[in-house]
């Protein structure tokens, strides 16, 4: 890098838990970050979702450098071996974290593009030298700033996978935009009212629509005239039930066992198989769902009209601002090309992947990368830790301090980070019992219940979660 370029300060995009840990980092190394965050306050994903108690006990969800920095300003750390909910992350921590970074980081200041300074994705000569230009709107207009160089941890949250069966809208999707939730809707507590006595249709076979199942399925008992449908794409739900030595996934324990009684005892109504085509809502203010499926084995048309659609259909990456950045991706998941073999979807149940760091998230510009769940592009199922350890390796890289950025590890348990029933048997502190944390086996990656019961709240938070 020239002096000039050197001068200037990394731009973190997103004041997540991620993006406050690359911060964190950089000032641990002597650099200057600009934290930009679109919404309004820190970890503003986390706090849509925050009534979710997530899998990971506090140990594996608070970044080394950002743990030594609010040390150094008084905080009092939170309980190793308690289950933290979505809240309590941004309330005890993130919060925290940010006020120490001050300045630093601006909210409300939402990133548009990014480039080379100077330079469109086509020109070659010089580029290296160039910094990057990072534009940015807020209330007041549209600014910019100049980078040495840009850490994308901006997340998939705002951009999720359309209901449509060929990575499309269905049609009138747009238009019935009313009648649809993200796939973590507080079923049991903000949202009771939209969703009590009603029709509800949840789409999608991953964690999120499995506990917002079960958190229906909890309203219903209050609340008999709670209707509740499930829509699958495949054909089978058994890899989220947990399906024995058949199953590519890990047992799943409580979680899939009881979505499984609540789909056998006509609680819930699976349709399998289903590609949503259109979206017409009615005057009586329900929506009607077309399009075909399949139901006790039968396939024909799909023709059913509910109140609310939940949308738990995964996630991708907001690419558009990144036009002018030349950046090498797999084709098929839109991750980096040096992890996506191991995060690919088609081929992984559980997005675990072996440490990596700098060197797996380079791209050709020099100086930017995409960290934490935007580097897994469509695949789901993040752990914080990695995300902590990329950003800690990237950090090592721009400081010039490469055996550092080299030496990549993540300390995991065995059993503990990704176990459904460690945050099922959680009290309401989040804290399980020594022998329950004895007996637990690995299970799924994804967020669980914050209350004492283990359908108290709906689970399987979005990617940016752990």
């Amino acid at each position: 890098m020239s002096g000039s370029r050197e001068s200037l300060p990394v731009v973190v995009v997103g004041a997540g838990p991620v993006g406050l840990a690359a911060a964190a980092h950089l000032v641990e190394r002597g650099l200057e970050p600009l934290v930009l965050e679109a919404g309004s306050g820190p970890a503003a994903a986390v706090a849509s979702w925050g009534h979710v108690r997530l899998f990971s006990p506090w140990r594996y969800d608070v970044d080394a450098a950002a743990r030594r920095l609010l040390t150094g300003a008084g905080w009092a750390e939170p309980a190793p071996d308690a289950l933290p909910t979505g809240a309590d992350l941004v309330e005890r921590y993130l919060a925290p974290l940010a006020a120490v970074l001050g300045e630093r980081v601006r909210y409300g200041a939402r990133v548009v593009a990014v480039a080379r300074d100077g330079a469109d994705r086509s020109r070659s000569l010089g580029r290296e030298r160039r910094p990057y230009l990072v534009r940015w709107t807020t209330s007041e207009g549209v600014h910019e700033i100049r980078a040495r160089a840009v850490i994308d941890a901006s997340g998939t949250h705002g951009t999720p996978n359309p209901l449509g069966l060929s990575g499309l809208p269905a049609i009138g999707e747009e238009r019935a935009a009313d009648h649809l939730t993200g796939a973590l809707p507080d079923v049991l507590g903000a949202d009771r009212e939209r969703f009590a006595g009603r029709t509800t249709l949840v789409v999608g076979a991953g964690h999120s629509a499995a506990n917002t199942l079960l958190s229906l399925v909890e309203l219903a008992q209050d609340e008999p005239t709670t209707r509740i449908l499930w829509a699958i794409r495949g054909g089978s739900a058994r890899r989220l039930y947990g399906g024995g030595a058949d199953d590519e996934l890990p047992a799943r324990g409580l979680l899939g066992t009881r979505l499984r009684d609540a789909v056998e005892s006509g609680r819930v109504e699976l349709l399998t198989r289903v590609a949503v085509e259109r979206l017409e809502p009615e005057p009586s203010g329900a929506v009607r769902v077309l399009g075909t499926g399949r139901k006790d084995g039968t396939d024909g048309a799909l023709d059913l009209t509910v109140d609310t659609i939940v949308t738990a259909t995964g996630f991708r990456p907001d690419l558009d601002m990144l036009r002018e950045v030349r950046l090498d991706l797999d084709p098929v998941v839109e991750a980096p090309r040096a992890i996506a073999p191991l995060i690919d979807p088609n081929h992984h149940s559980c997005g675990t992947v072996p440490a990596h760091g700098e060197a797996e998230l380079a791209h050709p510009d020099d100086g930017f990368y995409l960290v934490g769940t935007k580097s897994y592009g469509r695949a789901p199922t993040f752990l914080l830790a990695t995300g902590y350890e990329q950003v800690r390796s990237v950090v090592a890289a721009l400081a010039g301090d490469r055996a550092a950025a080299d030496a990549v590890e993540l300390d995991l348990p065995q059993t503990g980070v990704c176990s459904s029933d460690l945050a099922l048997a959680a009290d309401v502190d989040g804290v399980v019992s020594s022998e329950t944390l004895a007996g637990t086996s690995g299970g799924g990656c994804c967020g669980a219940p914050s209350g004492p019961q283990a359908v108290t709240i709906g689970t399987g938070v979005p990617s940016a979660r752990r």
